[in-house]
């Protein structure tokens, strides 16, 4: 790897590393606190200046770590001219983000937590901007959503603030789940999920069929991250958050991220009609919506929140054009709208916290008060109304001769008409914010003293307005080099098309557009008092009341689902889910493409035919029998040996073993806990419902059975010729099947064991709570002896259980050496033990076996999945696959020589985790009986044999 590619793996992952700093550091205080969340963004940024000239002179640096390549999946990033742009917009206006809010924050918020936050959406949003795998890009875009809807709803005491983070992530979250699908299409039509190959492809892209429904799905994510009309509503609401945060999310980040992935797409998606109309309008719609909402708007943030959807309309119009001049002045306002919209956002936060009220209608007269703000604040204020002498003025000009050019469903004056009417509304609101909150007359009922902050609070947007300035009077120079760079990323290299960043352009159409926009603006804010009335007494929909009502809408609905099949009745779930598996299947078989039957039936001699009548006829008296406990019990049992003797007569030894180990474990188990149940089940059901269970019984059992009847007629290719063929040399075991547990497949064998050590614990814990909770009581109350034999230990059973615990320990270490090469191992070895200590409780007593125990059920089970974990992960320190198994011959004289494999220590882990959850169950039954009252003996048998009693009459 290089070190450019170094720096860019360290570099995207620092702000999710320093997101744990500020946690620890906000106990030295709030200084070290914000000093220390500076470190990580500081420090990725000097990492992204150091790989800045060699991107700048038209280099690409990559860096890919395989993850998942079967699916794909890895982690892979670029740096082009587009990522350099944005990448450094994220961590420059972060840095200067973490020293405003230093001095703006208050002692009572907490600092840490903010912190952590903004560097966990810090790096969400590098990660998008940075990804060269589309699933990757999908990971951070989620992730944006996610770590957004704890920066809005950081002051979670208010309720705009929770109504404000839900919203958004409501919208956001729905607009990329659409996305997902996008992408995926996309992936598929290009045959690779890396970015980098898919911005190659763009013809074969726009002219595959399924390129409407990925562009559609696409831009939905786009246009919900950056608020696009209708999904415009959910930005102003996200101003409940502190200022801070909108500085941040909408300078640079958040619903920069739309822009950013239409401008990313533009290679592959523009230069067709459906792009052109969907995105153009969808923006130019947007534009002008936002731009009349922010006209009247009297709080500061709503105005600017409703600025920033008219501007980001103004971007995705632009990126709709389709034309590479177009995507280059997008690029060039990206840049300018930083500068001016971040500013805007701390001077209104500067003003909030000096006069304690952001609303026009209590302001005015604050430029003898607030000096520094207002010069700040004005320009600003007049880069974003479009003013020369200001960058804003730059892009805005250039913008208005690209829509000079545009024509919209054959009419060429639609697109400037309603660029210059945006521009207008522009001109308007801009100079609102600049008279009604620094000119007037200075009054005497603000809400606190006005007063400039301190050097910390308008160093960051003092720093951001010089920007405007400097840009603005010379735009080659500063940014030039940059705009050519990322506009070249954007229009997917080759020549950029003939543009001057410069004031004078000469007496264009765009200069009279321009001219018109700042009269028509000055007009509309002359006569704003009584189009502000005609405005508030005008009917209109209210997007956020919409919004509600579709989110209250959908809630009910969902209550009355959920409460119309989530009643508690586990066979309306289970019918539901077997008929629709049922079904699904049936779809899937009428389908066709079955190949015609290869093979004929096999001979049935009479004893199997036998044999399976029995099976059938006992699966039946189940069914016909099972309200008596204890006979379905029987039955079952019957049945499992059964299929134990059918494996037997397959082939099949080690599946015999284990299904009747099982079987043995599991009866014994069951019939402990029939103890606490009542002898019978009682009718719950009618008639009709066991009918219709009946039916679709049959339906999925005739179904399954229909299929494995197919699949044994027709030769299929399988994964077991390479098992048999790679067994002794791969894993080194001539038993295949215990070869493909712990090594081939010993994931899913290591994936088992942890579920059935949850299953021991779970068991545990809820008998644990029962014993605990109201239920003890009744427990306590219920006599369960009434039937109980007088004689509960019987000597006889107790002496064969005696004999037989030492044979079985051997047999069960017997089976567990043989197991990688003869049939047994780990599992079976852990059952058979098992049931060697279960016939010792159930003939001598718990209490007097449980005495005898010397490692406690909990740890047997945590050693047993550490010991397999780790002996998986010890093939990692030879640079092979988690849980690859080593082996090796040993000859030890006399002995012959033998075999040692890694294997063995995986099964033992198995052993142990199959032992003590099969025990813990049972220790967690036997608490029940005990808890009730039932006395435990202490000795092996109901009596001492060795002790006499003293009869009066023989005086001994």
């Amino acid at each position: 790897m290089s070190r450019e590619g170094v720096f860019l793996l360290v570099m995207s992952a620092l702000p999710f590393l320093g997101a744990l700093i500020p946690g620890l550091m906000i106990r030295a205080g709030r200084t070290a606190c914000a000093a220390f969340a500076a470190v990580p963004t500081a420090l990725a940024l000097t990492m992204l200046l150091i790989l800045a000239p060699s991107v700048m002179q038209g280099e690409v640096i990559r860096v890919e770590l395989d993850w998942l390549p079967q699916l794909g999946l890895s982690v892979s990033f670029f740096l082009d001219g587009l990522g350099l742009l944005f990448a450094g917009m994220i961590l420059g206006v972060g840095l200067l983000v973490t020293l405003y809010a230093r001095f703006y924050l208050s002692s009572n918020d907490p600092m840490g937590q903010f912190y952590t936050y903004l560097l966990l959406f810090q790096g969400a949003m590098l990660g998008i901007v940075l990804s060269d795998n589309i699933l990757l890009l999908l990971i951070f875009w989620e992730l944006t959503s996610l770590s957004s809807f704890l920066l809005i709803g950081y002051w979670k005491h208010l309720p705009e603030g929770r109504q404000g983070a839900r919203m958004a992530l409501a919208v956001t979250g729905g607009g990329g789940l659409a996305m997902i699908g996008g992408m995926l299409i996309l992936g598929n039509i290009a045959g690779s999920y890396n970015l980098t190959d898919i911005l190659s492809q763009g013809d074969a892209i726009r002219a595959s069929e399924w390129y409407l429904p990925a562009l559609i799905l696409i831009l939905l994510g786009a246009f919900t991250k950056s608020a696009q009309f209708p999904f415009h509503f959910w930005l102003p609401h996200a101003m409940a958050a502190p200022t801070p945060v909108s500085a941040y999310l909408h300078s640079a980040t958040m619903v920069k991220a739309g822009v950013f992935l239409l401008a990313r797409m533009w290679p592959v998606l523009a230069g067709t009609e459906a792009w052109f109309y969907l995105v153009a309008t969808t923006g130019l719609i947007t534009m002008v919506l936002g731009a009349l909402i922010a006209l009247f708007k009297n709080d500061l943030k709503a105005l600017l929140a409703y600025s920033t959807v008219s501007h980001l309309g103004l971007l995705t119009m632009l990126l709709g054009f389709g034309t590479k001049l177009a995507a280059i002045v997008a690029v060039f306002h990206i840049i300018n709208h930083l500068t001016f919209k971040a500013a805007l956002f701390m001077t209104a936060g500067i003003v909030d916290h000096g006069v304690h009220s952001r609303d026009i209608k209590r302001l005015g007269g604050l430029r003898h008060l607030m000096p520094i703000t207002f010069v700040i604040g004005t320009v600003a204020a007049l880069s974003m109304a479009g003013i020369p002498l200001f960058n804003g003025f730059l892009s805005k000009e250039m913008m208005l001769e690209e829509a000079s050019h545009t024509g919209w469903a054959g009419s060429a004056w639609v697109v400037p008409a309603l660029a210059t009417l945006g521009a207008a509304l522009s001109v308007a609101y801009s100079f609102r914010f600049i008279l009604h909150v620094f000119f007037g007359p200075v009054r005497d009922d603000y809400p606190a003293e006005p007063h400039d902050p301190s050097f910390g609070l308008w160093a960051a947007p003092a720093l951001l307005v010089v920007g405007v300035v400097v840009i603005g009077l010379v735009p080659a120079l500063v940014v030039g080099p940059l705009v050519a760079v990322a506009g070249g990323a954007v229009i997917g290299g080759g020549e950029l098309p003939y543009y001057s960043l410069r004031i004078w352009h000469g007496f264009t159409p765009a200069l009279f557009m321009s001219a018109a926009a700042v009269l028509g603006g000055l007009a509309l804010l002359w006569r704003h008092a009584p189009l502000d009335r005609a405005w508030i007494a005008a009917p209109r929909p209210e997007a956020k009341v919409i919004f509600d009502r579709l989110i209250a809408a959908a809630v009910s609905l969902a209550r009355r689902i959920t409460d119309g099949t989530h009643d508690g009745a586990m066979s309306r779930y289970l019918a539901i889910f077997v008929v629709a598996t049922v079904a699904l299947g049936a779809v899937a078989w009428s389908g066709g493409g079955t190949p015609p039957p290869t093979r004929g039936l096999q001979p049935v001699p009479l004893v199997v035919a036998m044999g399976w009548a029995l099976l059938l006829l006992g699966a039946v008296s189940v069914v016909v029998t099972h309200r008596s406990r204890f006979l379905a019990l029987v039955l079952i049992s019957i049945i499992g040996l059964m299929i134990s003797a059918g494996f037997v007569y397959l082939s099949a030894p080690d599946l015999a073993l284990t299904q009747i180990s099982v079987e043995t474990v599991t009866i014994i188990l069951l019939l402990l806990a029939l103890h606490f149940l009542p002898k019978n089940t009682p009718i719950e059901s009618s008639w009709l419902r066991r009918v219709r269970d009946g039916v679709i019984a049959l339906a999925a059992g005739g179904g399954v059975g229909a299929l494995a009847y197919a699949f044994m007629l027709r030769d299929v290719d399988t994964i077991s010729g390479y098992h048999l063929a790679n067994s002794y040399e791969g894993g080194g075991g001539t038993n295949v099947v215990n070869v493909i547990l712990v090594d081939f497949r010993g994931y899913d064998t290591y994936g088992e064991i942890i579920v059935l050590a949850i299953a021991g614990l779970v068991i545990y814990a809820g008998i644990e709570a029962l014993l605990s909770g109201h239920a003890a009581a009744r427990i306590r109350n219920t006599d369960y002896a009434q039937d109980r034999s007088r004689d509960r230990h019987p000597l006889m059973m107790v002496v064969a259980t005696r004999v037989m615990m030492p044979i079985a320990i051997m047999v069960g270490v017997y089976i567990f050496l043989r197991g990688h090469n003869q049939p047994g191992g780990g599992f079976v070895a852990g059952l058979v033990v098992s049931i060697a200590l279960l016939m010792q409780y159930m003939a001598s007593g718990f209490a007097w076996t449980q005495s005898r125990q010397r490692i406690a059920y909990h740890t047997m089970i945590g050693w047993g999945v550490v010991i397999a974990g780790l002996t998986g992960a010890g093939a990692w320190l030879a640079g092979r696959p988690f849980l690859t198994s080593a082996y090796g011959y040993v000859h030890l004289p006399p002995i012959e020589e033998f075999e040692l494999a890694t294997a063995m220590a995986f099964d033992l882990g198995v052993f142990l985790a199959v032992l003590g959850a099969v025990m813990l169950m049972l220790y967690s039954l036997s608490r029940i009986a005990r808890h009730s009252g039932e006395t435990p003996n202490a000795k092996p048998m109901d009596f001492d044999p060795t002790e006499r009693k003293t009869d009066p009459k023989e005086g001994v």
